[in-house]
Formats: C-alpha cells, structure tokens, sequence
C-alpha cells in the first residue's frame, strides 16, 4: 500500500454539470490522484469531463445510466460491484448499496444522496453523499486520504449557489 495517497470521490452527479465540473476541479485542487465516481452520471458529457480532468478514473453503472450502457469499453465505467485496485488499496464499488460487505479494503456506495462513512474491522465504507444538490442544498464530495497507511476521510461540501467549498475530517 502506497503511505500517501489522495482518491477523490463523488456520485449522483445527474444532469448537474456545473456542479460535476466544480466538484471534479476542487477534487482536482485538494490533490486527488485518483477519480472514483460511483453512478448517476447520467450523460456522455460528464464521462469526457472526468476523461479531460487528466487523472485516472474510474465509474460505474447507476439505476440512471441506461443511455450509458452502449459506450461499454470506450470509457472505464463498469457494472457493479466492481473490484479494482489502487497502488496496493482493494476497492469495490457500486451505485446501489446491495453489497454492502466488508471483502474490500474500501467500500463505496451511493444512490441515497446521503454522506456516511462507517470503519467495520479493517474495512471501510463510503457514501460521497451528492454532487446535484437535489436530495438537499448541498454538493458534495469527499477525499480519501491514506496518510502513513492509514485512511483518512475528508467530507467536502458548499451550497450549490456558493463559490467556497467547505470541508470536515470525519475519520
């Protein structure tokens, strides 16, 4: 496992691209090395922003992303859950959170539009909350840190209307 790394992550981004855009450069500014989105992008527009943003990243299938399915293989979006590794770190991730089982390192899940981070063991599980600020008047996203081979998770998050990104460490 690398001893520091920063992976952005967001979901629910709907057709909010302005809003998907801001949360990807401030995931972008705070250092992300890595970009994990988990569903809801719902247009192919939102998959080249996260292609033009310049980091790896990867996606999967949200309950919105039907019109998605087609451009299988042109874009790292995959079906859930979905494992993959980075830099030593097991990951799975899905939209629905229907496997909601601790047989990763990290757990990310989304579709509720609410912001959760729970530690079970050695696990960890992560929702981002929401990027189109519909559920409630925020966006949100969150940085997993691993800092000395431990994680660390910072929530960020600003009314949709506002230019400053607010942020908590929540572990």
């Amino acid at each position: 496992m690398k001893k520091n790394l920063k992976i952005g992550i967001l979901s629910d981004s709907h057709r909010k691209t302005k809003l998907h855009i801001e949360a990807i450069n401030h995931l972008k500014e705070s250092g992300a090395e890595y970009l994990l989105h988990a569903g809801d992008l719902e247009t192919k527009e939102h998959l080249d922003i996260l292609k033009e943003s310049g980091l790896p990243y990867i996606c999967v299938y949200g309950n919105n992303d039907t019109l998605l399915i087609p451009l299988y293989g042109q874009y790292p979006i995959y079906r859930e859950p979905h494992y993959f590794d980075i830099e030593g770190i097991k990951i799975k991730m899905m939209h629905m959170p229907y496997f909601l089982n601790p047989d990763a390192d990290v757990v990310i899940s989304a579709h509720t539009h609410i912001f959760e981070v729970e530690m079970r063991g050695d696990t960890l599980f992560i929702n981002p909350g929401e990027v189109c600020a519909r559920e409630k008047p925020l966006s949100e996203c969150v940085m997993l840190e691993i800092v000395d081979g431990l994680f660390r998770v910072v929530h960020y998050f600003r009314e949709a209307n506002a230019n400053e990104w607010q942020s908590r460490v929540v572990l």
